[in-house]
């Protein structure tokens, strides 16, 4: 079953961080990538860039992108497990938990080989 573990933090309080503390969670990060890629279970992973490089389409228009959300969409790590509860335990192990939020969504739908699949 594929999961995707949606990550959230703020921006402001990443900005914050001394070299050494971002090097810190660069190194945890590399771990838990690592650990989901051994463990077999990891399709995809992706860290985003700060919302303000981002370009935000609304009702077909071009709009401000600018997030004043104490936590803003950071990333996701896209997982193939048995079942909620295991995909529930990678995103428990995941940095981001100790720092902001993570949700997990089971997907409904995936487009893999060319073509939709449930």
């Amino acid at each position: 079953m594929r999961f995707t573990l949606v990550m959230s933090y703020s921006e402001v309080g990443g900005a914050a961080l001394s070299a050494e503390e971002m090097e810190a969670g660069r190194q945890a990060f590399d771990a838990y990538g690592k650990a989901l890629h051994e463990a077999g279970v990891l399709i995809a992973a992706e860290v985003f860039t700060p919302v303000a490089s981002s370009t935000t389409i609304r009702g077909g228009e071009v709009v401000d992108s600018q997030d004043a959300s104490a936590e803003q969409l950071s990333g996701i790590f896209i997982v193939d497990v048995a079942d909620e509860a295991a995909a529930v335990v990678w995103a428990k192990r995941c940095p981001a938990a100790e720092f902001g939020t993570m949700v997990v969504r089971q997907s409904a739908v995936s487009f893999v080989d060319g073509g939709w699949s449930a």
